[in-house]
C-alpha cells in the first residue's frame, strides 16, 4: 500500500499532468499510519506495555534519521544554487521542519499547487507535520480514555472523525489554504486508519474479493481523475481515503489485491517509501532550480528513479541501522532523546542564521549580483502594499489629493502603477487593487483556491470602488485590467450561482461592459489593458536563472501566439475592443512571432505573468502609457 501511495506523489511532483491527482498519496499515508499507530497502540495497552517514552523514542528512531540526512544533504545545494530569499525562507523551513510545524508556516506562505511551491525542497515535508501533531496527542488520549473501555474509545474517535470531516468541507469554502495544511482539517484521515485498527481488534482479520477490489478501484481512480482543480480535502478525499480503509480491512494476502500488493515491486518499493517521499521533492526542486525552463519530463523521470535509489541506500544504512539498533556507532536506544535534541538545536541554528543573515546575499562578488536579481523579480504591488485591498489608505493610495486617473482592478492592475507613473511623473494616480478580483461589479472567481467569503469580498470590494468613483468628481479616466482568474476557476454571482464553464466567456464580456456602463454614467472615460501574454511558465525565475547562468538574452523568449497559454483572457479582450478601448501588452511585448522577455537589458516579468517592476516602467515609458490613456480611453 505505501508504494501505492507514494508512486502517484513522485509521478504528481515530477509534472505528469496524467497523474493529476497523484497528491492523493499523502492521504492513503495518512490512512496507513492512522491504521498502523492505532494498532501498535493497542496491542501494548493490552499487554500493559504501553510507555508513552518508550512510543515516541520509536517515533525519533524512525522517522528523524532518514529525515535529517536529507536535510543535511540539502544544505550544500541551497547555499550553491539558492537565491537571498530562497535560501531565507529555506532557514525558516529548517526551522519549522525541526520543530514539526511546517504544515503552518507553509500554510501562511504557500500554495500548495503554485509554481513557487515546485521550488521548495522542503515543501512535502507538511505531511510529516501534520502527522507528528496526530502522534503528539492521539497515544496520550488512548491512555487516558481507555479506562472507559475500547469501545467508548472507538466511539470518541468516530465522533471526532466526523467533526473533523465537517471541518474540511466547510474549510475547502472558506479557508481553503488552511483546510490543505492543518492538522484539525486533515485528521480524519488519520482516524479513519485508527477506526480500522479498532475493527481489526474487535473483529480479527476480515476477507472479501469485492471490497477490496472496489478499495483499490476508488484509490486508483482518485489519482487519474481528481485534479487540483478539485475542492481537496473535502468529501472528494472519501474516495482515496475509504478506499484505503477497504484494502486495509479486507484485501488479504487470500485476494486479488492482496496478491497484488504482495507482489516483490510493490513490496521492495513500500519498504523504502518514507525514505523515497523524502527524497523526491529536494531533487526535483534543485533540478528546476537550475535549469532555464522546466526540466523535460525524461529528466524529471530520471530524477523519480534516483529518488527511489537514494531511498534504498537511506533506508538500508540509516533507517534500518537506527530501528535495529545494530550498528555500534549509533547511539544506545535510550539516548535516542538526548542526540535527536542535539542534532535539532544544530538544525535551528543553521536555519535561524538562514533567516537573520536574510539568506547570506554577499556569500561571494557572483551571488552580489544574484541578490540583485532576486530583488528584480519582487512582488510588484503599484503604490504601496498598504493600498491594496485597503479604502482607508487614502494617502498611500493615491498620488494627489484630487486624482485624475483611478486604476482597478487585481494584482494585474497592480503591476501597471509604476509604469503609469513613470511615464507621467505628474499624474494624479488612484489605486484600487485586489489580488485575483477582477473589475466587474457583480462577479468574481471562486473554486477550490477561493473561498466563498473572500469571493464575497471580492465583490463587495468593487462595490466600494465604484461608489468611491460616484464620490469624487475629478477623476476623468477609469483603468481597468485583470488577469481573468474567473475564467479559469468559477463564475460566484450575487445570487450564489456558479455557471458553467461553458458561459464563461460570454459571461465575462457581458458583466465587464455592464461594469463599463456604469463607470461611464457617472461621466468617466474607460479604458482596459489586456493582461500580458503568457506561456505557463515562471518567466521572472527563468530570466533570473537565465541571466546569472549566462544562458542569453533569449533563452526565456517563446513563440507568440502559439506558446500563448492564455488565449481565452485576450478572446474576452478581442470580444469587448469593439465597444471599449484596449490597449494590448502583447503588442508592447510581442514581434515577429517572439514574446521579447528581456529588453535593454530590462526584465519584463517578474513570476509567470506579472511584470517585472523596471518591466512596467520600461514599457510605460516607451509607449507614453498615460498619454496612451488619455488619448484612447471613451
Amino acid at each position: 500500500m505505501r508504494a501505492i501511495a507514494v508512486i502517484p506523489v513522485i509521478l504528481f511532483h515530477a509534472g505528469f499532468t496524467a497523474f493529476g491527482g497523484g497528491f492523493v498519496g499523502v492521504d492513503i499515508f495518512f490512512v496507513i499510519s492512522g491504521y498502523l499507530i492505532t494498532s501498535i497502540i493497542i496491542a501494548d495497552i493490552e499487554r500493559k506495555e504501553f510507555s508513552v517514552a518508550r512510543f515516541y523514542e520509536r517515533r525519533a528512531g524512525r522517522i528523524l534519521p532518514a529525515l535529517f540526512t536529507v536535510m543535511l544533504c540539502c544544505l550544500p545545494f541551497a547555499w550553491l544554487w539558492m537565491s537571498p530569499t530562497q535560501l531565507k525562507n529555506f532557514g525558516q523551513a529548517i526551522v519549522s521542519v525541526v520543530l514539526f510545524v511546517s504544515n503552518i508556516q507553509f500554510w501562511r506562505e504557500e500554495n500548495y499547487f503554485a509554481g513557487s511551491a515546485e521550488l521548495n525542497p522542503l515543501l512535502h515535508t507538511w505531511s510529516l507535520s501534520v502527522e507528528e501533531q496526530y502522534y503528539l496527542f492521539f497515544p496520550l488520549a488512548m491512555l487516558l480514555f481507555w479506562r472507559f473501555g475500547p469501545r467508548k474509545v472507538l466511539w470518541g474517535v468516530i465522533g471526532v472523525l466526523l467533526l473533523s470531516l465537517a471541518l474540511t468541507e466547510w474549510g475547502w469554502r472558506h479557508a481553503p489554504s488552511a483546510n490543505f495544511y492543518l492538522a484539525p482539517y486533515r485528521i480524519w484521515e488519520l482516524l479513519i486508519g485508527s477506526v480500522c485498527a479498532f475493527v481489526t481488534f474487535f473483529q480479527g482479520e476480515k476477507r472479501s474479493e469485492a471490497l477490496s477490489l472496489i478499495g483499490l478501484a476508488l484509490i486508483v481512480g482518485s489519482v487519474f481523475l481528481i485534479d487540483e482543480t478539485t475542492p481537496f480535502p473535502s468529501l472528494y478525499a472519501l474516495a482515496p481515503v475509504v478506499g484505503t480503509a477497504l484494502v486495509v480491512l479486507f484485501g488479504t494476502s487470500g485476494t486479488t489485491t492482496g496478491k497484488l500488493l504482495a507482489m516483490r515491486p510493490f513490496v521492495g518499493v513500500g519498504l523504502i517509501s518514507y525514505s523515497a517521499y523524502l527524497w523526491h521533492q529536494p531533487l526535483f526542486a534543485f533540478a528546476r532550480m537550475r535549469s532555464i525552463v522546466e526540466p523535460s519530463p525524461w529528466l524529471m523521470l530520471a530524477l523519480g528513479a534516483a529518488a527511489l535509489g537514494l531511498a534504498y541506500l537511506s533506508w538500508r544504512y540509516v533507517e534500518q541501522p537506527f530501528r535495529k539498533g545494530s550498528a555500534s556507532i549509533l547511539p544506545p536506544r535510550r539516548q535516542v532523546f538526548a542526540w535527536s535534541a542535539a542534532v535539532s538545536v544544530v538544525f535551528v541554528a543553521i536555519g535561524v542564521a538562514g533567516h537573520l543573515a536574510k539568506g547570506f546575499p554577499a556569500r561571494s562578488s557572483e551571488y552580489a549580483n544574484f541578490a540583485d536579481l532576486d530583488n528584480r523579480i519582487a512582488p510588484n504591488y503599484g503604490l504601496n502594499i498598504d493600498c491594496v485591498e485597503d479604502f482607508t489608505a487614502s494617502a498611500k493610495c493615491q498620488t494627489a489629493a484630487r486624482p485624475e486617473v483611478l486604476l482597478w482592478g487585481d494584482s494585474y492592475a497592480m503591476h501597471l502603477a509604476p509604469g503609469l507613473m513613470a511615464s507621467d511623473p505628474g499624474l494624479a494616480l488612484r489605486q484600487h487593487t485586489k489580488s485575483s478580483c477582477a473589475p466587474i461589479l457583480g462577479m468574481t472567481v471562486t473554486g477550490p483556491r477561493f473561498s466563498e467569503a473572500w469571493s464575497r469580498a471580492c465583490m463587495a470590494f468593487n462595490d466600494q470602488a465604484i461608489a468611491w468613483l460616484a464620490q469624487n468628481p475629478s477623476v476623468k479616466y477609469v483603468v481597468l485590467s485583470s488577469a481573468f482568474g474567473l475564467l479559469d476557476e468559477g463564475i460566484f454571482l450575487r445570487d450564489g450561482t456558479i455557471v458553467s464553464k461553458r458561459d464563461h466567456r460570454r459571461m465575462v464580456s457581458d458583466g465587464i461592459m455592464a461594469t463599463v456602463d456604469r463607470i461611464r454614467a457617472t461621466g468617466r472615460k474607460v479604458i482596459f489593458i489586456s493582461p500580458t501574454p503568457e506561456n505557463g511558465e515562471d518567466i521572472g525565475q527563468c530570466l533570473m536563472r537565465s541571466t546569472f547562468l549566462g544562458a542569453g538574452e533569449a533563452a526565456c523568449d517563446f513563440a507568440y501566439p502559439d506558446k500563448l497559454k492564455n488565449r481565452a483572457e485576450f478572446d474576452v479582450m478581442m470580444n469587448i475592443s469593439p465597444k471599449v478601448p484596449v490597449i494590448l501588452l502583447n503588442r508592447m511585448i510581442c514581434a515577429g512571432g517572439v514574446c521579447d522577455t528581456l529588453q535593454d537589458g530590462k526584465f519584463i516579468y517578474r513570476d509567470d505573468g506579472h511584470l517585472s517592476h523596471e518591466g512596467s516602467i520600461y514599457l510605460a515609458q516607451k509607449y507614453r502609457l498615460a498619454d496612451l490613456i488619455r488619448q484612447r480611453a471613451r
